[in-house]
């Protein structure tokens, strides 16, 4: 990136704009992106100065702050939510008015190969691209009596704020302009790409273009902040491939190896994907688990890319009910990665042995993976396959979500890859609808994983009778549990069912209104209209149909046959 900066106030006694970028060290650049936000001050307003220079320092510092494992859209709407509610507040305290701390703020977060915007007010943000100058963003102005204007959105107004949002694909040499309205008010677009052209450096063209908009008689602050996209992260497939392989899969183990300081004391499990050991750490005395990448995948980059994504997941997550992936304690000469070891069986294996569990019983099952499920969901990731074997349950009775290979995580779905990372993910019994239908993982999806898990376990069968698929979707129906396990009172079978339901937008929102339904009946779930039979069971409607029909035709071949 390289980047100009100007700003003075003009014929204002004092300078009411502020701006500001970052471009941060790795690997900050990577998981966050660079940062760049213009703030105008309303001048009607107590502290518009102070409201714009909080505005921007605020964004710029707690962008930063917010979990790479956000997307940047999750990240930046928070701040700035967060942020307008303080000026509001703020401006209340210490003002006693609406019209405290207001300003407007302009956003632009470039990430990887794409530009998001965030934008609330009367800045700009412009992109010119192979000399044609785009407006990215909408004056938030209405027009008054006496051809006055004034704001319609700002930031500090009002304790709810809606943020303009543009996610853009990049490309290399594009120009971001940004300006306030002392500036593009009395600056023409052609002006503005005639500056740009010059081949000045950056600091100049913006001292330039303010100085335009000064002649022209603007009576306003004058600030303009350029950025030039140089270069754009590679997205070579051979180089993408050739960073993953930096680090050599593993030789096979056996007891009694000692690879990198643990020593192999056992093979735990093994499939054609992955290899897990029990291993112990000959520095700590401690045992850990050792996950190994199968050699047969040495040259798929999806593999290795997934397998590398677990750790790093892993990593980023403490919670009780969440495996825990240790970090590397020493250099490794090869790829794999350490967690903790579990005494205990999986929740399938549990499953086997208590096919008649209490309802007490899998509501602590359920609360656990939840609480596990939870941790994901506030970073901003789904795990994609929730599933009996992949739960744990140890000699404590503590319950642990153990695999986190499919887990889609925000932040790194702004990243571009050449990799095609939209596959169908999860295990067919358990993989919620929309997957089916290709639309992406969400919070609601997990909650559909879970609520069949809930349903197995009270009834030993699936909510639909069997696995879903692209083919069956229209035709499944849901089976009532109480039909399946008598003993299943009605109003948990109603929380089953909306946690279950093939359209996600009628299922729970949250983690925690399920848990609580499961706990305590639900009026608004048991007092819900019954389906028509057609809907409920059409194979039964159907043969009753026929069945009256048949009885009408006999009828009517006796009547006239008298």
């Amino acid at each position: 990136m390289s980047i100009g900066q100007h700003s003075v106030a003009g014929r204002k006694d004092s300078n009411e704009d502020f701006y500001g970028v970052i471009i941060p060290n790795e690997p900050l650049l990577t998981t966050k992106g660079v940062a760049a936000a213009i703030a105008d001050g309303m001048s009607g307003s107590e502290a518009g100065a102070q409201a714009s220079q909080s505005s921007i320092r605020c964004f710029l510092d707690d962008y930063y702050s917010t979990p790479e494992t956000w997307s940047v859209k999750k990240s930046a709407g928070k701040v700035i939510t967060a942020l307008n509610r303080w000026l509001y507040g703020m401006g209340h305290e210490l003002h006693g008015t609406h019209k405290g701390l207001v300003t407007t703020l302009s956003c632009l977060v470039i990430k990887s190969n794409t530009a998001h915007l965030f934008h609330v007010g009367d800045s700009r943000i412009y992109r010119l691209r192979r000399r044609e100058l785009e407006r990215l963003t909408i004056d938030h102005r209405v027009r008054a009596p006496g051809d006055r204007e004034y704001l319609s959105r700002a930031m500090g107004i009002d304790i709810h704020v809606e943020i303009d949002y543009r996610a853009l694909p990049l490309e290399q040499g594009d120009v971001f302009v940004f300006t306030t309205d002392g500036v593009h008010d009395f600056v023409a677009d052609k002006a503005l790409i005639a500056h740009l052209a010059r081949g000045t450096g950056l600091d100049e063209t913006t001292r330039r273009i303010t100085q335009e908009a000064y002649a022209a008689g603007s009576h306003d602050n004058l600030s303009c902040q350029v950025l030039r996209v140089d270069t754009l992260p590679d997205a070579d497939e051979h180089e993408f491939y050739n960073r993953l392989t930096e680090v050599p899969f593993p030789p096979e183990l056996a007891p009694g190896m000692v690879l990198d300081g643990y020593r192999i004391l056992r093979e735990l499990h093994a499939t054609k994907h992955i290899q897990v050991y029990l291993a112990l750490d000959t520095e700590s005395g401690q045992r850990v688990v050792l996950k190994t990448p199968s050699v047969i995948y040495s040259d798929d980059p999806h593999y290795i890319d997934l397998f590398g994504h677990e750790e790093w997941i892993g990593k980023r997550i403490n919670n009780p009910h969440v495996m825990k992936v240790c970090g590397e304690s020493r250099k490794r000469q090869f790829l794999y990665y350490v967690a903790e070891y579990l005494e205990g069986q999986t929740l399938r294996q549990w499953m086997n042995d208590h096919p008649t569990p209490s309802l007490s019983e899998v509501r602590r099952t359920v609360n656990q993976i939840a609480s596990g499920l939870r941790a994901f969901h506030r970073l901003d990731m789904v795990h994609q396959d929730i599933k009996p074997e992949n739960i744990m349950i140890d000699d404590h009775g503590t319950v642990k979500i153990i695999d986190l290979g499919s887990t889609k995580v925000g932040g790194l779905e702004d990243i571009a890859t050449p990799l095609d990372r939209d596959i169908l993910v999860g295990t067919l019994d358990y993989a919620a609808p929309e997957y089916f239908r290709g639309q992406p993982g969400t919070n609601r999806s997990d909650i559909y994983s879970l609520g069949v898990i809930a349903y197995e376990m009270l009834t030993g069968a699936l909510p639909y009778g069997r696995a879903l698929s692209e083919r069956n979707l229209r035709r499944v129906h849901y089976c009532p549990a109480i039909q399946v396990s008598p003993s299943v009172p009605a109003w948990v079978d109603a929380v089953l069912k909306k946690a279950v339901h093939l359209d996600p937008a009628r299922r729970y929102g949250l983690l925690s209104e399920l848990t609580y339904d499961l706990e305590h009946p639900n009026p608004s779930l048991a007092q819900a209209p019954a389906r028509p039979l057609l809907e409920r069971n059409p194979v039964a409607f159907w043969k009753g149909f026929s069945l009256i029909l048949l009885l009408t035709n006999i009828l009517m071949l006796y009547y006239f046959s008298r």
